[in-house]
């Protein structure tokens, strides 16, 4: 496989999957629609040996353009935001599904060996559980009227207490917001046009990713970039619930690997993969360790005890079957690695922090109880 498409290529993941594609000496042509909300109006600087389409995915004469010539296509194009998903409904079925469609048809008559979808873990809602008795506990949804008495943690049918285990893949989905259900009908169209068509499909399910190069004032990009923009201006960051919750922090260099591995290794066609870091951390932890590394140690986060719509309470990764499959391990741990963010946030000077504005405009929409 020599020359790759990589639908949003020049976003945050999109560029070290880029820049993990060369250093293998593949030839990559990126297509890229520069999203404000991501990129803040600015075209980030790519290699001068990468192929720049400017446009939506959903733009089917582009993509056949962007397709010519191509063996291999990483679609990482998508909206993104647990949130923001929950009242902004039309743009991301149309940013995420409709725009895998319209790829997915432009691709039916071409020689494209291998596609590999970035998904996500919202698609299983809660993560997995053990009761008491070590039974297993796949299907647990919290009751709204328990997480409005400020009950957070989940309980079994019978209101016993659960603990929260590694999630593999074979913990049914459970879709808690319109951006899981999105992500879902991702895979799942990805998949089914594999099998149709005979073209290698692999859906990776990605947990929180973090690293250098976030949209800082993207209130809907992963936690840590929110954390640290609150962190740049000098203000709390804001953790709904207690804090206690719990999430995989995967590093994207680990990330863009795990892409680059999906496109060459054969035993993973037709599979849905866990890529984390196989640790589970809580987001006060997280919070308390980011303000450290950024020098500000005396921020204590802002508890908010309220809930939003579509979140989950636990969920981080096994990831077993990306070991085997993918002969994929984490070289990047969270603990390691927050000085390295912290540096790049200094780097990057002013930060707008939009935290507030995102989480009025939920409570404006009731979306926060």
């Amino acid at each position: 496989m020599k020359q790759v498409l990589v639908t949003g290529g020049c976003g945050f993941i999109g560029r070290y999957v880029v820049d993990e594609l060369l250093a293998q000496n593949y030839q990559v042509r990126v297509l890229d629609s520069f999203v404000e909300q991501v990129h803040g109006g600015n075209v980030p600087a790519m290699p001068a040996e990468v192929e720049v389409l400017r446009g939506d995915v959903r733009d089917a004469a582009l993509v056949k353009q962007a397709l010519e010539g191509v063996e291999g296509v990483i679609h990482l194009a998508a909206e993104v935001g647990v949130g923001q998903s929950m009242y902004e409904i039309s743009r991301y079925v149309g940013g995420n599904d409709l725009a895998t469609a319209v790829l997915l048809e432009n691709m039916i008559d071409t020689p494209i060996k291998r596609i590999v979808v970035a998904s996500s873990m919202s698609v299983y809602g809660e993560g997995l559980y053990l009761s008491e008795d070590g039974t297993r506990q796949a299907s647990i949804r919290r009751r709204p009227a328990a997480i409005k008495a400020g009950q957070w943690n989940p309980t079994d049918p019978n209101g016993g207490a659960l603990r929260p285990v590694a999630t593999d893949e074979q913990k049914p989905v459970d879709l808690a917001s319109i951006y899981a259900l999105t992500k879902y009908a991702q895979e799942k169209e990805v998949l089914i046009f594999g099998e149709a068509y005979n073209v290698d499909a692999v859906a990776l399910r990605l947990f929180n990713v973090f690293g250098p190069g976030q949209a800082l004032s993207n209130p809907y990009t992963g936690v840590l970039a929110n954390f640290a923009s609150r962190l740049a201006n000098r203000q709390a960051p804001m953790i709904f619930e207690d804090g206690e919750q719990q999430r995989d922090f995967v590093h994207v260099r680990d990330i863009a690997r795990a892409f680059r591995l999906a496109l060459e290794q054969r035993p993973a066609a037709g599979h849905v993969i866990n890529i984390g870091s196989g640790n589970a951390y809580s987001i006060k932890q997280v919070a308390t360790l980011l303000a450290s590394a950024m020098g500000v140690p005396e921020i204590e986060p802002e508890i908010m005890n309220k809930a939003r719509s579509g979140d989950i309470r636990n969920c981080f990764a096994d990831i077993s079957k990306a070991r085997e499959l993918l002969g994929f391990e984490p070289q990047y741990r969270l603990e390691d690695s927050l000085e390295e963010l912290a540096d790049w946030v200094r780097e990057a000077g002013a930060v707008v922090d939009r935290g507030s504005e995102m989480r009025r405009q939920l409570e404006e929409r009731g979306l926060v109880s």
